[in-house]
Formats: C-alpha cells, structure tokens, sequence
C-alpha cells in the first residue's frame, strides 16, 4: 500500500496470473495450474469453489480476473491510460480493474432514475471518477486530513463524502490526474489500493482505539498488522467478491453485518481479547453475522484474518455474482463447518472456545464531547449524511492544530472526531467547527441520518440521496423542534438510492430504499420503500417492511413526522423505537 507504492504498480500487463491454492500462493504460468493440495469430491451443483477444482472462470468477471491480474491495473493508469485519457481506457479496466485502484466511473450528468437498469452501461459512464481514499480503522492525522482536502479542491472540485466505512469518496476525478493524486497521498502514507474491487476492503476500526474507557481491548494494532502484511497481497486480490472487515475493542463498528469482525469481550481465563463473528451482509438478501465460539487474542488477530480470507477465497461461491459473498457459505456451511475448515485446513489448529459480548442497546456514534483516558477530551461532529468539501476538510485540520492535536477519526456512521483536545481549549475547537457548519451538538434528526452517494454521482441508483437526505434534516428539525427532547436516543434515518444497502438501511431506525414510485398521476417518480424498526446490538433484525408502502421523496418530511410523533405517542416507558415498531399497529407506521 503507502509504505512501498513501487511493488503496487511495478507488475506489467504481461505478468503471468498468480495461481492460488487452497493452502499456498505462487506465480506460476498460466499453462500450469496448481492442483488443490487436498482432493475433494465434486458435490451437487457446481458453485465455481477453487478448492474443489472448479478453477476455469464462469462469468466475465472471473474471466477477467484470471485474463490479467487486476493489481496490475496500476501500471496501465500511470503509464498509457494518464497520458492518453479517458477514450485510451480498455473496458474491461474501466468496468472492473479499475476498483482495484478505488476508481469507478461515476453517473453521467442528464441520466434520471427512470434511466437505471435501462440503459447500456457504456451511456451511464462519465468521463470522470469517483476516488475512494482508504483509512483503516479511520484513522488519519492532521496532516493527512489535510492532503485530501487539498487533492479534493485541485482535482476534484472540492467534493469530499464521509463514508460509512471510514473511507473519504472523492468525485469529478480524471485519469489524467490519478498519478498526482497518487503521489500527493502516498507522501502522507495514504492509498487508494483494494479500496474496491473483489478484495479486502477497508478495515473498520473503533474511532475511539486507544482513548476510550469503554473499550475492552485496543484493536488498532491489529489494524495495522493486517495493512502492514496484507493490504496489497496479490494472493488475495482475487476473491468471490468483496470482503469487509470490522476491528474494535467495542461495539462501535456495526459489526454484526461485515464478512468477518473481532469484538472485544474478556475471556474468563485469558482475559480481554476478540469474539469471532462471520459472514454478515446486506444489499437484497441480508445476514447478520453468526458467531464462531472462538476468543481470539490480539496478537492472533491477523493470522485468524488471513485464514478466514483464504476460506472465502477457496470456498466462495464464484459462478453466480449475486452468491459470491461469503454469507452464502456460511448460510449453506453453518458455523460450525466453517469453524473446523478454518482450523484444520487453514490455520492448522485449534482456536480457543470463548463468550459473547453482552449487546448494547442503541448506536455508539460518538458525537458530542467525551472525555479520553488520558484527561482530554475528543469531539464528533455530523457532516450531513457524511456530505463535505474538501475546503472544509482542510478546515477541520486547521482547527484541531489550532488546539494542539494531530488526530482525527473518521467512524462508520459518516461522523467526524477530533482527538486530544485539551479541556481548556474545548471553546476554541467548538466554535471553530460551528464556523465550518460543523456543530459538536447536532440536532438528533442530523446525528442519526446517513445516505449513500445516490442518483448524483451513482450509476445504481434510482433517486438522489445525499442532498435529499440534508433538505429533509432541515425539515425535520423545523416539523419537530418541540419533540426532539423527547427523544432520549436518536431515531436513525438512513435513506439509499437502490437495493444494495451502502447506507445499512434495513438496520436502521427508518430505512427508506430508493426506487421509482408512481405519483397521484400515475406518473414515474423518485420513491422510497420503507424499511421500519431494523437494529444492531439488542436489537440485531432487519426491520418491518410495510407491505406494499412506499414514500414519495417528496413527501418524506411529512412522512417521517408523523411516524416520530406516533411513536413519542404511543410508547411505553424506556421502550426503544424497535421495539414499538414490532407491536405497533400498521396506521400508526404508514
């Protein structure tokens, strides 16, 4: 990644493939294929699992993978596609190899919703990107914070959105410009690698590692160790799908709908480590993760990553794209088959049976002002469904060193942190950020509401989101101003532009699933299918989905109002909007 931007970008075009045995990586030709090192019968319906020998692609993108191995994208952007632009681009680099980089191609502008799934892809192609700026464990220092805002108002018209995966989205780029952007970011230690792509995505981790009284264990130097050893890897480049992970000594990174997450829980006899969950998803066909029933110690963390990696990469599913991800298997395996899998064959021993955490009721957002353990405070502040610029980027930066810190956090809630603020200086940084439309006490409706990119830069999508999302904040908070300090916790609101879920929709308070609805006229319209009650912690479940309800665009605000004012209603003493929505009559939601 960062620490040696030469081995990302040095392979050629015709670099043999790299083969991938269930137990080991070498190069080899590709004339030569490697025998899985343990035969197994071919069982039932072929599903395209490498380890049991199905090893020739069957769909275009497994053909391409194996075509040319996408890593070696890199070298084609820096030394062809740089110089002579955007019409010299292969499509199959544009349409797949590319995201290996962090580059897709964002939505044409005068394409509406009604165009989505309608039109041939090449017509949704812009001649732009979107850039996606990994942070594992969202991690960044002031300096880094501020390098991205500068690229942001050079290179990309200073947009800069806050992702719920820690990650900074950067729009309007141009091929020309990615080697500068490249270099530019990895002067600072930052990357754009695996940020896309059937690989191992950006490692969530707590925002508050390290500083935080509540938290069993600091997972921050296992984030560092899987980046360190494995960000780059080309013998994981090539999985089913993608694979997130989520790292935390607490319950603050939605962990329960990632691939694979460690959770901080205390060992009777060993003491603080990790609790093992896999395969959790959403998009159309959601999962929660299920447990393992292994306790994983800190210093194991990374070798546990990797074996569960290597599972995914030799037992996914990779016929079917809409099975590709590893909560299939685990669906079809149980986590009892996957667990003796990853020990016998993977890590070649025995993982250490442990406890659950105890679930938590509501989110761990960290917005506000908290005290460190080490007598500062840090502040989290809510950019409008993770919506900035890359000049308000460079302000934060500014306004923490003013205060005398390095450190900001991004968290998986599009949120915002200054770390290290010295009590004294609180106003100072406070005021600062208010000046930047950045308040430390949000109203509950900005804190709680989170949107995908949308219609707006997203070939997927049916309906804008984003900046809807931030209109109907501001309604709110105007429909509702006598009822917000009624609401102990904050109702979540997380609105997504098609069915895929980037913005966790069915875990929310209120998901609303963008797609074209019919108006009073009969006529095509931005929509939303409402998703109600969905929750983590205590409340893990999808929600209730109204049958047949959908919700104009225009109409949220009023939509939303009267829900929120049912609820503040009818509820019964201590009793969480999840758990009112279950036995709430169906007026009462619609």
């Amino acid at each position: 990644m960062t620490s040696a931007p030469s081995s990302e970008g040095a392979s050629t075009p015709e670099e043999s493939y790299a083969e991938t045995t269930p137990l080991g990586v070498r190069d080899v030709p590709d004339d030569k294929p490697v025998a899985p090192k343990k035969a197994r019968a071919r069982k039932g319906k072929a599903e395209g699992q490498w380890a049991l020998g199905y090893r020739e692609p069957q769909n275009k993108n497994e053909q391409s993978k194996k075509d040319d191995h996408p890593l070696n994208v890199r070298a084609r952007i820096e030394n062809i596609y740089a110089h002579r632009g955007f019409d010299s681009i292969d499509p199959a680099d544009l349409r797949g190899r590319f995201r290996w980089m962090g580059l897709y191609t964002q939505r044409a502008e005068g394409y509406p919703g009604t165009d989505t799934g309608h039109v041939d892809e090449e017509f949704l192609d812009a001649r732009h990107f979107m850039l996606r700026v990994r942070v594992d464990g969202g991690a960044l220092t002031t300096e880094q914070l501020r390098v991205i805002g500068e690229i942001s108002q050079t290179f990309a018209r200073d947009t800069a959105d806050v992702t719920d995966r820690e990650n900074i989205q950067l729009h309007w780029i141009r091929v020309e410009d990615v080697p500068e952007i490249w270099r530019r970011l990895e002067a600072v230690n930052l990357s754009t690698t695996e940020a896309c792509g059937d690989c191992p995505r950006v490692i969530l981790g707590s925002p508050v590692a390290g500083i935080s009284a509540d938290e069993v264990i600091d997972g921050s130097p296992a984030v560092d160790e899987i980046v360190e050893r494995f960000l780059g890897d080309r013998s994981l480049a090539n999985l089913p799908r993608k694979f997130k992970t989520a790292i935390s000594g607490q319950q603050d990174v939605a962990h329960e709908v990632n691939d694979v997450s460690f959770v901080g829980v205390v060992h009777p006899e060993h003491g603080p480590g990790f609790d093992l969950h896999v395969g959790g998803g959403l998009s159309t066909n959601p999962k929660l993760a299920v447990r393992l029933g292994a306790w994983v110690p800190l210093d194991e963390v990374a070798d546990v990553w990797q074996g569960v990696v290597q599972v995914f990469r030799d037992y996914g599913y990779r016929r079917l794209r809409t099975r590709a991800r590893i909560k299939f298997l685990i669906a079809d395996w149980g986590p009892e088959k996957f667990r003796q899998v990853l020990e016998d064959e993977y890590l070649h021993r025995k993982l250490v049976d442990g406890p659950a955490p105890d679930p938590i009721a509501g989110t761990i957002d960290h917005v506000g002002i908290h005290d460190q353990v080490d007598g500062k405070k840090f502040v989290g502040v809510a950019p409008p469904a993770g919506r900035t610029s890359g000049s308000t980027l460079v302000g934060v930066a500014k306004a923490a060193e003013d205060v005398g810190s390095t450190r900001v956090r991004l968290t998986p809630y599009q949120k915002i942190l200054v770390l290290d603020v010295p009590a004294e200086q609180l106003d100072t940084l406070t005021t600062a950020l208010d000046h930047l439309g950045l308040p430390a006490r949000p109203s509950v409706f900005r804190r709680a509401t989170m949107a995908c990119t949308g219609l707006e830069f997203c070939k997927l999508a049916f309906v804008d989101t984003k900046n809807r999302a931030g209109e109907l904040v501001e309604d709110l908070e105007a429909r509702l101003a006598e009822v917000a300090p009624q609401l102990e916790t904050p109702i979540s609101i997380h609105l997504n532009g098609c069915p895929n879920s980037c913005a966790r929709i069915q875990v929310a308070d209120i998901g609303l699933k963008g797609q074209i609805v019919s108006d009073a006229e009969g006529n095509p319209a931005a929509g939303f299918q409402v998703h109600l009650g969905g929750g983590l912690g205590l409340d893990a479940g999808f929600g209730r989905k109204l049958r047949g309800h959908k919700v104009l665009s225009a109409d949220l605000g009023p939509y939303v109002e009267r829900v929120v004012r049912n609820f503040v209603e009818h509820r019964e003493d201590g009793e969480r909007f999840a758990q009112w929505v279950v036995r709430a009559e169906e007026g009462q939601l619609s």
